[in-house]
């Protein structure tokens, strides 16, 4: 199963970029996770037609133009694996846990072999609009610890074991060796003590970053770059886009890579497979 994440930075922007059908032409996501897609859903009939090879889910937010997540799941790999399209269930936020009017997280729901899997794509906040939204992120990156803990304890009707993955824009480093100037960015958002500190009760709770677990000591890889100063020509970014599992799967994880000769959007695109 290939797993891919990315924040296209505005889906109707890649597409006009001629990015987004060379892209999937070379990689074939299996499920294909996205964020930042800043549409409704009937702004894109074209794309939607265009890539009818996938089965589309959205989750919009309230404001025009702004956030949003969406899930791509393949007819092909659900054929291979003899599921239905009607047994893809799709959920948009984290239900009680937190109200979310941004289009932040889409999630879907399925079965393979006998596990139960959701699989969830999120477009964290980046808290630095102001005090009040520093202070939500926080809370968000909490209660989103809960609701997975949740997801993974939920047994289903079949009494199929549960795996939750998610991917997304985490929009913080976790360590020094995430970003390529830890000195001075030591402190601000993105690079905070506090944020960070939440990153690390995800992993403590048994949700580990894969390309980490995979690649203890590498540094110099990052998700993200600045349109400033030539920063992606010259490496200066930071590693902000993650896949994170359960620790009982790091053993079937085949890769994780990611794609930084892929152009389109500031971040480049992380895959999974397993």
């Amino acid at each position: 199963m290939k797993i891919i994440s990315w924040n296209v930075n505005g889906i109707r922007a890649i597409h006009k970029k001629k990015e987004l059908g060379g892209f999937i032409q070379k990689y074939q996501p299996d499920i294909f996770c996205m964020q930042e897609t800043k549409c409704k859903e009937n702004q894109i009939k074209n794309i939607i037609e265009e890539f009818s090879e996938f089965i589309q889910f959205y989750t919009e937010a309230e404001k025009a133009g702004y956030s949003g997540t969406a899930i791509w799941v393949s007819k092909k790999f659900l054929e291979k694996n003899n599921i239905a399209e009607q047994d893809i269930t799709f959920i948009s936020g984290m239900s009680d846990f937190y109200i979310d009017n941004e289009g932040r997280i889409s999630r879907i729901d399925f079965t393979k072999n006998s596990i139960e899997y959701s699989v969830l794509t999120v477009y964290f906040p980046n808290g630095g609009k102001s005090d009040e939204a520093w202070a939500q992120k926080i809370i968000f990156y909490r209660k989103f610890l809960e609701y997975v803990q949740y997801l993974e304890a939920k047994k289903s009707e079949g009494g199929c074991e549960k795996t939750v993955i998610f991917s997304g824009d985490v929009n913080v480093c976790h360590e020094a060796i995430d970003i390529a100037r830890p000195k001075q960015n030591e402190g601000k958002i993105g690079f905070h003590p506090s944020e960070r500190k939440e990153i690390t009760k995800w992993i403590n709770s048994g949700f580990k970053d894969v390309w980490r677990e995979k690649n203890r000591t590498q540094g110099d890889q990052y998700s993200w770059w600045s349109y400033r100063g030539g920063a992606r020509e010259r490496n200066v970014g930071w590693r902000i886009d993650y896949f994170f599992i359960p620790q009982k799967m790091l053993s079937v994880v085949k890769n994780i890579e990611y794609i930084n000769a892929q152009m389109g959007s500031d971040h480049c695109p992380v895959v999974l497979e397993i």
